[in-house]
């Protein structure tokens, strides 16, 4: 008998094929076409609920079983099954294919602020110089990979026909605040210097994460105006985190109805947040860092941005506040709130309508900024 039962296992062993474990590589080929969403479910729901696709997602997470995360330890967390799992088990039970292609898939390495720093670069069928998305994944800064969001990525390449350029980043408690923010801006700076010999356009390069990579790709737009580099051309905040959840008390000016609404939400409840940021923050005092919490920052000057928020989720309330600073301060912002989709759905394009839209909204923002709509 094994001492221990690997990731991969447990995956096979609740329903996921094979052809939905091994995400990572560059499959391409007529025979890989991606699969189209779930047929039979109607993408309505009541205000405040899971939309049947969403359900039947958010279903299949719930039957992987997961811990709470505030139960475990993050060496745990990061084996525990995510919601990609979840959509993988969905569409491996429906047959149908699991993996977006994308012209090419390939690795580089650089050596980032705290050492050796790993980028999945994405990019189109077709030639290039293409646009870029400097694009880092969520996993409140404690867990998740490149795997993790690998479909986020594929979908991004192909809907705004750019490079995708994945971070993966340093995570805590190993290395706490700032490193995430150092790591992600080491890598943009990485990508307006190497790009062009990829294959990619340095002059248009933009932004981009989910969650914490939400946050991220905030704060890397930050540095660069700060720090007197060339700005990216576009942020694209999905449920971006905003303002570190105040650990230890109210903070009136930044504690959202959302926060109150969604304690016991799946995949993202508040416990949670709290739970992520206890390992992040060093201390007390980083919450209040713009570079940490870029709400309680000076945007004036920042790029154009998208945000996207779920409708039930956490974060929710904290995005858009986010996203209504920058319109304050006259940057060009747009965005939705999408209805019956939780925190995640961004990636779920395969298995939920408003997620395929999600998607499309933002490559469409991108291209706008890129010069290619």
């Amino acid at each position: 008998m094994k001492e221990q039962f690997s990731r991969r296992d447990f995956l096979k062993a609740a329903g996921v094929g094979a052809a939905a474990v091994a995400i990572g590589g560059g499959l391409t080929g007529p025979g890989r076409a991606f699969a189209a969403p779930l047929a039979g479910l109607a993408a309505q729901a009541a205000p405040g609920q899971p939309n049947p696709q969403m359900q039947a997602v958010l279903d299949a997470f719930k039957a992987l079983d997961p811990l709470p995360l505030p139960t475990v330890t993050p060496r745990v967390a990061r084996e525990l099954p995510s919601t990609t799992d979840a959509q993988l088990a969905v569409l491996s039970k429906l047959g149908k294919p699991c993996v977006e292609p994308v012209g090419k898939v390939q690795h580089k390495t650089f050596h980032g602020p705290g050492g050796q720093l790993l980028l999945r670069i994405y990019s189109p069928a077709g030639s290039g110089p293409f646009p870029v998305i400097v694009y880092y994944h969520g996993g409140g800064f404690v867990i998740a990979n490149l795997d993790v969001y690998d479909p986020s990525c594929r979908a991004l390449t192909n809907a705004a026909n750019a490079m995708v350029v994945s971070v993966a980043y340093r995570l805590a408690p190993e290395a706490p605040f700032p490193a995430a923010p150092m790591d992600s801006f080491a890598a943009y700076q990485w990508v307006l210097a190497n790009i062009a010999g990829l294959g990619g356009d340095p002059s248009r390069v933009a932004v981009a994460g989910e969650s914490a990579g939400g946050n991220l790709a905030a704060v890397t737009a930050m540095m660069a105006r700060d720090k007197g580099v060339r700005l990216p051309v576009h942020q694209l905040l999905v449920y971006p985190v905003t303002s570190m959840y105040y650990l230890n008390g109210p903070d009136a000016d930044f504690t959202f109805a959302s926060y109150a609404q969604f304690t016991t939400t799946v995949p993202l409840n508040t416990p949670a947040l709290v739970w992520f940021y206890k390992y992040y923050l060093r201390n007390e005092g980083d919450r209040l860092n713009p570079y940490a919490s870029p709400l309680r920052g000076d945007v004036r000057g920042l790029p154009p941005a998208t945000v996207i928020n779920a409708e039930i989720d956490p974060l929710r309330d904290e995005g858009e506040a986010y996203k209504n600073k920058l319109a304050a301060a006259g940057i060009a912002v747009g965005g939705s709130r999408y209805p019956g989709v939780t925190h995640e759905f961004f990636s779920m394009s395969g298995t939920v309508d408003v997620a395929k839209q999600a998607v499309m909204d933002a490559a469409l923002a991108l291209k706008k900024s890129f010069g290619t709509a």
